[in-house]
This record gives C-alpha cells, structure tokens and sequence, in this order.
C-alpha cells in the first residue's frame, strides 16, 4: 500500500477469516462461531502482509471469529488488539443459523433482497441506519487516534463493511449493489483525500477485496 499524500492517514477494514458457517453458506450475523482450520490458516496468511505495512493501532470487532483473526495480526505486529463493538456484524434476526438454501426456499422473495445486501427486510435485524452509524463512528475514532500519516487495522465482518463504504465515501447508497462480497480475510484501503479540509478529511478507496497471496 502507498502512503498518502499530506500526512493523510490510512485505513485497513479486514474481513474474518473463515468459520464453519461460512463453508456451510449459513446465515452467521452475530453468533459467536469460531474460525476453521482453513479460516485459521487464511489469517497466518493476511497477518505478515498487513505487518509489513507497519499499523499503528489495530482494532477489532469484539466477536470471537473477529478476535481470533485479529491475535494472529497481533502477534505479527506487537500491537495490542482493541476489542470495539460497534466493528460487529450486524445482527439479523430470525434468519441467523439458516442456510441460504433453507432461506431461498422458506422465503424466496426476502432472500433475493438478502442477496442485495438489502438487510432491512430481515425479521428482528438491526437497522441499516444503526450499523452504518456504529462503524462511521468507530472509523472517525480510529482515524482521529492515528498520527498524522499513521495506518489503523481494524478487523470488522463482511456485511458492516460493505454496506458501510458508501457512507464513509459520501457515495449513493445503491452503490453496495455493485461492490461483491469481500472474501474472507479480504480487505478494504482507504485513504484520506489530501484536499479535503482537515477535520474531517474525505475518505477515497485505495483498495477492494485484497488477500493475501496464496501459500
């Protein structure tokens, strides 16, 4: 990753590495799933490429699946991992623990606006609005922590992530419907926008869906 112009501060959003729900196609949102081997091994693989980058703060959502991946990047790069809540999943309600066979079957309509990443239309599912509020916050306090010209790592869940872009990029809100999902242990480059004012500066995207290079 290059350095930003002007002191610009950078951020990475790491997605998870892989659990078991994940190899199955299950809804996962919040339940607490640890990773497979295979999501193990995704993140000995992301934690060096990402330490070669020299972070200064790594942050991480409080989820078990989360905090597993976020220990390898710990190890690698000295740092002690933050635990914050608002980098969780977003909760989805009644559909959690199905599969998306079982989903597409039960509700054929709902799933294809699931598949859209429209999650409102999920039974008990927290708001869009409030997932995308709790990660434009923790991104405002992990750049404001950073110094000038810093780098923050902070490992969330694919969802959050995705459908949080738009909103940190000042983008139309349909835009999540033409960005896939990120690969686990996938990651997502901003950057500052060096012509912004100072506080806050715009956020460009330096980066979509990176993973480290296969072992």
């Amino acid at each position: 990753m290059s350095s930003a112009p002007s002191g610009g501060r950078r951020l990475v959003l790491l997605r998870h590495g892989r659990t078991a729900y994940n190899h199955e196609k299950r809804v996962q949102g919040q339940r607490e799933v640890e990773l497979d081997d295979v999501g193990h091994a995704q993140a000995a693989a992301v934690a060096p490429v990402l330490a070669a980058l020299a972070p200064d703060l790594l942050w991480s959502s409080d989820l078990t699946r989360a905090r597993q991946t976020a220990a390898y990047l710990a190890k690698e790069t000295g740092l002690e991992a933050v635990h914050d809540a608002r980098l969780r999943e977003y909760h989805l309600g009644e559909r959690q623990g199905i599969t998306h066979d079982e989903y597409a079957a039960a509700h054929p309509a709902e799933y294809l606006e699931f598949r859209q990443a429209h999650y409102d239309v999920v039974p008990g599912a927290e708001p869009t609005v409030e997932v995308v509020a709790r990660m434009r916050a923790v991104v405002a306090d992990l750049l404001a922590a950073l110094p000038p010209g810093g780098l923050g790592v902070a490992v969330s869940h694919g969802a959050a992530i995705r459908i949080s872009l738009a909103p940190l990029l000042g983008l139309p809100g349909d835009t999540v419907e033409s960005l896939r999902a990120l690969d686990n242990c996938g990651w997502v480059e901003l950057s500052e926008d060096p012509d912004g004012s100072p506080t806050p500066r715009r956020l460009r995207l330096a980066a979509y869906n990176r993973v480290a290079p296969a072992g």
